[in-house]
């Protein structure tokens, strides 16, 4: 069975980014050094166009899978997919495991989904007062604390597991 999860840094008043060109560049380095090993485990990682066009380029050494109705980016996969059918057509090609990296529609198209086995925030000691959440519509997913790790600079390290 495919392994799905998402990895995120917020805010700690619960924001990912100010606007959707807004790149993750504000967090920390035990975050980015997190989010490196984890997707490079995975080898796999699907974002939105959004997302895909506030990185310099597609990610090294991961398949980098992007959503997207129109626009083509080079190095990256493109799919209009339902979550199911990706992950049921990634699974076939003996794909072990998954990172959904962003932004707020792709987290909440995969969640509402019910395919997120594990959730890897990060929660960073910056306040942007107002911008996009992580979920963007309604959601009751239960979760289990798994881990929780807090860095000297104040970063918040957790890891999650989605209770079925």
């Amino acid at each position: 069975m495919i392994k799905c999860f998402i990895i995120a840094a917020e805010t700690a008043d619960g924001f990912i980014a100010k606007d959707k060109t807004h790149a993750a560049f504000w967090t920390s380095k035990e975050d980015k050094a997190r989010f490196v090993e984890l997707t490079k485990k995975a080898g796999v990682v699907v974002m939105g166009s959004q997302t895909f066009k506030t990185l310099p380029r597609a990610l090294k050494e991961r398949r980098n899978i992007v959503y997207s109705r129109s626009q083509v980016f080079e190095d990256a996969e493109m799919t209009t997919e339902s979550p199911i059918a990706l992950l049921d057509r990634l699974e076939s090609e003996e794909v072990k495991e998954v990172a959904i990296c962003g932004g707020s529609d792709i987290y909440t198209m995969f969640a509402k989904a019910g395919l997120v086995d594990t959730i890897y925030l990060t929660v960073e000691p910056i306040l942007f007062g107002s911008g996009i959440k992580m979920f963007n519509e309604d959601l009751n997913l239960q979760l289990k604390t798994i881990s929780e790790e807090k860095t000297p600079t104040g970063t918040i390290l957790l890891e999650y597991r989605v209770l079925r």
